[in-house]
């Protein structure tokens, strides 16, 4: 549901991410909880064993049994596991399990005795908040000792690019802060700010509900990292500057129904850090509006109608001027060049710019905001689940077609957030069907015609 923009202020205006882009590359693992490989449990029963026995003690906060399953050899690595392990302590544990998925996972040097290079998933689920768990990948190398496999390394991959899915507990101590709707885990550099993120949760959960009508956990998770260079981690990627400007960014799987994964708000202490408290509260009820909207976001629906209506949720009990929401718009349309069309996915990309990525933020919340003011707010919401559950159905009539559960998630922004792709799966002509025939279900009018009254609308709120 969301990725990225860059930076621009204005009073209570926080930058312009990216949204939830379908066309972005997505940037987690999918959260589906697949079994083990059936081959490789018989191939190797003592390796899946192993990781049996590790995950129960991780269950069951038994630091013995966990170590057991590392190397004695590898001390360094040794040590850096009872630190990941006591991290741990803090988080409300509902579930956590491995799964052998591969081997020759990456390059081993010769020699060494036998080891396995393996690729392993995890699947955990946080207490009273997740109902299907969060899934990641670790690289490991076992090493076999007195018969028994153990875990000797997580990095022998790092080289050929295998390193894995950090979380939270991989990069130090962590703080859990609840609210009444929120749980947000963080580091231990400033716990204030992980309060303040529970306060604001709190309060953008009964506003999103407020708007949003359909069913939803109410409940949002909120990961707070102490620096951008973890954020990157925490969004597989090593790379921080991509998510200068981001003030949050919301993970998670479109269009799943039935099992709902598990959502992420995970927030860039930087950007959110400059932003003032309207735009502090504008990013956490966007990025909670991707949560609450997810199951019916699916790859059919335009990034500007899933971005523009989590900012139409967020602005929607602010009294502001439309100039002073949309000033890159504004500027545009005093300066004699309004929009000629809708923003596409491609203008929510990642690198799309900051003056671009502003511009489509804005265009999709006047879209959506237009729709409410000419057919009402009732008929918006209906247009937004019409077009979910039409792509759902197509999606789902497609042979050879994944179910959504199954597919690559993408994460999802807010302003002064950023906004990934949802579903990882790029819109086509399908797609864009869909769109169309929602629309004229709902609003009785075609994209062509829609678009043209798009286009008087925008001048006649920033002229």
């Amino acid at each position: 549901m969301a990725d990225q923009r860059a930076r621009r202020r204005g009073p209570g205006r926080v930058a312009r991410p990216v949204g939830c882009a379908v066309s972005l590359c997505a940037l987690l693992v999918p959260l589906a909880g697949c079994a083990p490989a059936q081959g490789l449990t018989e191939q190797y029963p003592g390796a899946q064993q192993m990781l049996d026995a590790r995950a129960d003690a991780v269950r069951r906060h038994d630091t013995t049994a966990f170590l057991a399953s590392v190397d004695p050899r590898a001390t360094g690595f040794r040590a850096r596991q009872r630190d990941v392990f006591d991290h741990l302590a803090t988080v409300p544990l509902a579930d956590w399990r491995y799964d052998l998925v591969a081997t020759g996972a990456f390059p081993l040097p010769v020699g060494g005795g036998k080891r396995l290079a393996v690729q392993v998933r995890l699947r955990y689920r946080l207490k009273g908040f997740d109902t299907a768990p969060v899934t990641g990948f670790q690289y490991l190398t076992l090493t076999e000792r007195d018969g028994r496999w153990l875990v000797s390394s997580d990095s022998d991959g790092a080289a050929d690019g295998r390193v894995g899915t950090r979380q939270l507990w991989d990069q130090g101590p962590v703080k859990v802060v609840r609210g009444r709707y929120g749980l947000v885990l963080g580091g231990a550099g400033d716990p204030a700010r992980l309060r303040d993120l529970a306060k604001r949760v709190d309060a953008a959960v009964p506003a999103v509900s407020a708007a949003w009508k359909e069913k939803w956990a109410r409940k949002v998770v909120v990961e707070a990292p102490d620096t951008v260079e973890q954020m990157a981690q925490l969004m597989g990627g090593d790379d921080p500057s991509a998510y200068s400007g981001i003030a949050a960014v919301t993970t998670g799987e479109a269009g799943a129904e039935s099992a709902a994964p598990a959502d992420r708000v995970i927030v860039n202490p930087d950007a959110y850090e400059e932003l003032n408290d309207l735009g502090r509260t504008v990013v956490l009820t966007h990025e909670t509006t991707h949560v609450a909207t997810r199951a019916l976001t699916t790859p059919a629906t335009p990034l500007w109608l899933s971005e523009g209506f989590a900012d139409w949720v967020a602005y929607r009990e602010v009294r502001r001027r439309p100039a002073s929401t949309a000033p890159e718009l504004t500027r545009a349309v005093t300066a004699g060049h309004p929009p000629a069309r809708l923003p596409s996915d491609a203008d929510f990309g990642f690198r799309s710019g900051a003056e671009r990525l502003a511009t489509a933020y804005e265009g999709g919340w006047l879209a959506c905001r237009m729709i409410a003011d000419k057919w009402g707010e009732a008929r918006l919401m209906a247009f937004y689940r019409d077009t979910g559950r039409r792509g759902l159905r197509t999606a789902a009539s497609r042979p050879g077609t994944a179910p959504m559960e199954a597919r690559t998630p993408a994460p999802s922004a807010a302003p002064g957030s950023a906004a990934p792709a949802v579903g990882g799966t790029p819109r086509t002509g399908r797609g864009t069907a869909v769109v169309e025939r929602a629309m004229r279900t709902q609003l009785g009018v075609g994209m062509a015609e829609f678009t043209a009254m798009w286009r008087a609308y925008v001048r006649q709120e920033l002229d």
